[in-house]
């Protein structure tokens, strides 16, 4: 198993929609020789980051399109155009390496046509990139659909998101109080020659200057930190837990906010319980609580009904909904090819019925904190004003902050260069007044 042919056959099924690159990757990790993982690494997330200029390419060089069973050819010809457009690899071993993979796919018959590809686009490639910067999709490396989408929503801010989504994204960790302070730990990465510096917006944040495997850094393994991106610890701080309050985390995986707000809640008074519908989801849940040595009761179920609760009403409630993860496509490049114009809406579907459940749940003078990891309005502040405007007892209560763009419902952070990924949060009052 080399790491071209495990890229194809992690990329091969998301080419018929099924299932995402982090969890794909993973799986293809364990077969890969420890001195090949970086490339299958950089070759899955560059093939998936650059997806929509290299579908471009191919689609001018190949003029016939392969069959749903032939997607490990075309995960082939995506990884080889990747190397020969965005790697260093010498061009003669990106080509003789990649058409080699064909054998091993038992598809001798494949191999004139790759070959016959990569070099096609070897010799034109001056001239192929200059005919398609007519095309949006490639000028923009986006699909068409979310270009439009984003103009017309974010008119003035749609360029900056497209660039920003293209960056290689941040490493952020998140410092727990209880075992040691932001200054301290920032010291220990000094000490360890780690170039880190304060977050703009969290008081729990450190951003590395360069992405470091978190396993060897001191402290990890006893949680004095976690790995979260910037706009995702905002979350604890607008839940703001209070003693003797009962709170609840829906959509909890994989653990990060109910985990700081059990950080931020060392009197033990305030209840915590958190929901996860996906039973694989919930047990990474309990991994990252025996790493931080803290625990909460934790429900798997569906936010949607409420065949999980017990009864009791919650003073706050966290909804981290569902949504496009359009906020976060530099960590996910895989959405490039994965998420469709058709999404949007049925995803906010699912985020009003999880809203309109998990009101019922919720105290008078309770809160839900709204989050999603989302730039699109329809997901966002859209779903928050049709909800206040179809519940009289639902009351927007203005967030006062200097991070994000102030909406009419709520506050919007787009992605950003070196800084926080994109993100919504909106707070809404139970009031029976």
């Amino acid at each position: 198993m080399n790491a071209r042919l495990l890229a194809v056959k992690t990329l091969a099924p998301l080419l018929c929609d099924s299932g995402a690159l982090k969890y794909s990757l993973q799986r293809h990790l364990l077969d890969c020789p420890e001195n090949q993982k970086p490339l299958l690494q950089q070759i899955c997330y560059g093939s998936m980051r650059y997806y929509p200029q290299l579908i471009c390419i191919i689609n001018k060089l190949v003029n016939k399109p392969l069959k749903t069973k032939d997607a490990d050819i075309q995960a082939l010809l995506l990884i080889g155009i990747y190397q020969l457009f965005k790697l260093r690899i010498p061009e003669h071993a990106a080509i003789s390496e990649t058409v080699e993979i064909c054998k091993s796919l038992n598809k001798p018959w494949a191999t004139s046509l790759v070959n016959a590809t990569l070099r096609n686009f070897q010799r034109k490639q001056s001239a192929l990139v200059e005919q398609l910067l007519s095309d949006n999709s490639f000028k923009y490396n986006h699909p068409q659909w979310f270009i439009e989408k984003l103009k017309h929503n974010w008119p003035d801010q749609w360029q900056a998101i497209l660039t920003a989504n293209d960056l290689h994204p941040p490493l952020t960790l998140r410092t727990n109080l209880n075992k040691v302070s932001r200054e301290t730990l920032l010291k220990k990465l000094q000490q360890q020659e780690i170039a880190a510096k304060k977050t703009e917006f969290s008081i729990y944040g450190i951003t590395l200057e360069k992405p470091t495997d978190v396993n060897t850094l001191e402290g990890f393994s006893a949680g004095e930190f976690s790995v979260q991106d910037e706009a995702a610890q905002l979350a604890a701080q607008l839940v703001d837990p209070k003693p003797g309050e009962t709170i609840l985390d829906a959509c909890s995986a994989p653990g990060g906010k109910l985990l700081h707000m059990l950080e931020l809640s060392p009197d033990k008074t305030t209840t915590f319980k958190g929901l996860e519908l996906e039973p694989h989801r919930a047990e990474r849940i309990i991994e990252n609580f025996q790493r931080v040595q803290l625990d909460c009761e934790l429900y798997v179920g569906d936010a949607t009904n409420r065949e999980w609760w017990d009864g009791k009403l919650f003073d706050k409630i966290l909804l981290d909904a569902p949504c496009s993860a359009t906020g976060v496509i530099r960590r996910n490049p895989d959405i490039k090819l994965l998420r469709k114009s058709e999404d949007i809406h049925s995803i906010a579907k699912v985020q009003k019925a999880i809203l309109e459940n998990l009101w019922g749940l919720l105290k008078n003078k309770g809160r839900i904190i709204y989050a999603t990891c989302s730039i699109f309005p329809q997901e966002n502040e859209k779903i928050i004003s049709s909800f206040i405007r179809d519940h009289d007892d639902a009351r927007h209560i203005k967030i006062d902050a200097q991070w994000g763009s102030r909406r009419e419902h709520g506050r919007q952070l787009f992605p950003s260069a070196d800084a926080h990924d994109g993100f919504y949060y909106a707070i809404i009052e139970k009031s029976s007044d």
